[in-house]
Order: structure tokens, then sequence, then C-alpha cells
């Protein structure tokens, strides 16, 4: 599956809960390409239920360092509370730039839609669609 993400934004994954966890999974940021198929650097953080805040925000400090064109944020968040969870997504927001694309997928699809400039949405068969989330009322679907 090609996906195209677009640099300098943060794109989020919204649709049920089992098929945003399989797209996440299809993606190898070993085998990541850009546009015109060359190779091209990916980091996943991704983090355990118990892992504490410190450990995760200096996780989002090393992507912030790296030379990787695109970072996927792999439920960063799972196990913190509501004012933990919007401090990490406000720092992954961060990891935009203009030669580096975000793609988020968390627990709390709402939370990272209000950092997102852009969503996919996917469903149960698989499909996934790219929109602009100012295009649907996301809290409605």
């Amino acid at each position: 599956m090609g996906l195209r993400l677009p640099l300098g934004e943060v794109t989020v994954i919204l649709g049920p809960a089992v098929a945003r966890r399989r797209l996440m999974y299809s993606l190898d940021e070993d085998r990541a390409r850009c546009a015109d198929g060359h190779e091209t650097g990916a980091l996943r953080l991704t983090a355990r239920v118990a892992d504490p805040l410190a450990e995760r925000m200096a996780m989002i400090e090393r992507a912030a360092a790296s030379d990787a064109a695109l970072v996927l944020v792999d439920r960063l968040t799972d196990g913190l509370d509501a004012p933990e969870r919007r401090l990490v997504l406000r720092a992954a927001r961060r990891l935009a730039r203009p030669d580096r694309a975000v793609l988020v997928e968390d627990a709390d699809p709402v939370a990272a839609l209000a950092l997102a400039d852009g969503a996919l949405r996917t469903d149960r068969q698989g499909a996934v669609a790219a929109e602009p989330i100012d295009a649907v009322d996301y809290l409605a679907s």
C-alpha cells in the first residue's frame, strides 16, 4: 500500500480502532520511500502503558533531532491521563517540519485530531481515504 503524506503536516488516522491499528501495523518504517521512490528515513515512536511521561518526551526530543522524513507516532499516549496526553501530543505536533511528515494513531483520536492538519480515514474493509479535517464533522462520525 502506498500512502502520500504531506510534508510539514500532522496526519491523524481515524476510523474504527481495529482498522486504525491494522493500518499503522501495515506501515514499515524500514521501507519508507519518498514520492519519487527513494528510500527515506522513518521513525516509529511507541510506548508501553507503564512508560513514564519523561521517557516519552525524551523519545520526541530524539525524533526532533533526527533526520527522519517520516515519524509514526504509534499510541505514544497509551496509559497517560488527559493532561499528560495533551502534553505529549503538543510535543509530537512540533515534529512536523518542511522536510518531515508525521502520522499519528492514538487511542484517543479526537485528542490527536486537535493537533492535526489532515486525516486518513480507514474502515473495517481496509479502505483508506485522505480527508482534510475541516471537510467532515468528525465528532459526529
